[in-house]
């Protein structure tokens, strides 16, 4: 059995913590992402399950066996690292097969574990070409058979892409899906990009601090963040936010006004919050039948276009609109927006626009502590737009 749980586990460096009470439980078969910001821990995190590191305190499952003092080679397991580390005197042939000699295994067995393991890998022909005759991709190739050689119960992938260009890392994120599929077994793969996390990953733990943020599938992570660490580090480029306060009549900031009934939301008047938008959510008034819940329009100026190819991002300076109601403390004075239209918008820089958010996926935090209130709001008052315009000149 491949499922792997994580029992109050930490792990202190004298007046460091690099890990901090993480509670983890990974199913057999699974594909889970451990994804942050470099040093929150992640790594940490995968050397205590592989026994390369010993926790401070918990305790560490694989299957139904307690492993946490078992050491890396009776654990089940089979690690690919960032650095590949084959050896540049052997061939493909013998660098696979390393372990499995190690294990004195019969030749006939290492000779099917390792034919097998560079088809699933797609190897073939090359078992005779030293690490110097092969690109990078070929090489990350042959660190992952030799894991496959030893039929492990989980997989332990520490940013095994990092090393590669582009391109290529797009490719390899394919291989280890199509290979995921192929073994059905369990891996957990370290990574700070989450664009690797989304794309491969059944379920990403988010880790900020030593601490487990959220676990959950890699849309529920971005449709529905569990505070606002998590909302501004899952999604590229990243989620707007503007503090503000909720008063009798919705949010209220000194930039932006969303009309909605606290009540409905479950949002105590008086209270500090942070709005939260992405980029794709905000939309050019022309756009605004596109949206089935409005906000009110929105003045702003454009200050700069970032053209990437299937979309533009827009960075919006929005206007000041003063709140002597509000207190000075409770309002950041953020007057950025950033905005995604279509290629073929016709938009030009420094000119004053009007735009509008979709209500379905405003986002509210509290501000102190970063924990999600609400993920999209309904307005009690209807939001002014083209048909209503039309009925009021029609009168």
């Amino acid at each position: 059995m491949g499922d792997v749980k994580l029992e109050h586990v930490s792990k202190h460096y004298d007046d460091v913590t690099a890990v901090d009470d993480m509670n983890l439980e990974i199913n057999d078969g699974e594909f889970i992402c451990l994804v942050g910001p470099s040093g929150c821990g992640k790594s940490t995190t995968m050397e205590m399950i592989a026994g390369l590191t010993i926790p401070s305190e918990g305790k560490v499952f694989i299957g139904d066996r307690e492993v946490t003092n078992l050491p890396p080679k009776d654990r089940g397991v089979a690690m690919v690292f960032q650095n590949i580390a084959l050896f540049p005197h052997m061939d493909v042939y013998d660098n696979i097969s390393f372990g499995l000699r190690l294990r004195n295994y019969d030749k006939e067995e290492i000779d099917r574990r390792v034919e097998r393991a560079s088809e699933i890998v797609q190897l073939g022909g090359m078992l005779e070409r030293m690490p110097d005759e092969m690109s990078g991709g070929q090489r990350q190739r042959v660190a992952i058979a030799r894991a496959i050689v030893r039929n492990p119960d989980v997989f332990l992938m520490d940013e095994p892409l990092a090393n590669l260009d582009a391109k290529l890392r797009v490719h390899m994120r394919t291989e280890l899906q199509r290979l995921h599929k192929e073994l059905d077994t369990t891996i957990v793969y370290v990574t700070h990009d989450q664009a690797e996390a989304m794309t491969m990953s059944d379920r990403i733990a988010v880790i900020d601090s030593g601490q487990l943020q959220q676990i959950d599938p890699p849309l529920v992570c971005y449709n529905e963040p569990a505070n606002l660490f998590v909302a501004g580090f899952i999604g590229s480029p990243s989620m707007n936010f503007l503090d503000g306060e909720i008063t009798e009549n919705g949010f209220v900031s000194t930039n932006i006004d969303v009309e909605f009934d606290p009540a409905n939301v479950g949002v105590e008047v008086g209270r500090d919050v942070t709005m939260g938008i992405r980029p794709e959510d905000v939309y050019l008034v022309q756009n605004e039948r596109q949206v089935a819940n409005p906000t009110h329009r929105i003045e702003a100026t454009t200050d700069v276009l970032e053209p990437m190819g299937d979309e533009i991002f827009v960075y919006l300076k929005l206007a000041e609109e003063a709140h002597a109601d509000l207190e000075e403390a409770s309002v950041a004075a953020n007057d950025q927006l950033l905005m995604s239209v279509s290629p073929d918008s016709d938009i030009e820089e420094d000119r004053d626009v009007e735009v509008v958010l979709d209500r379905t996926r405003v986002h509210l935090f509290d501000t102190e502590t970063g924990i999600a209130l609400s993920h999209g709001i309904e307005s009690t008052i209807q939001a002014s737009g083209p048909a209503d315009a039309e009925a009021e000149s029609d009168d």
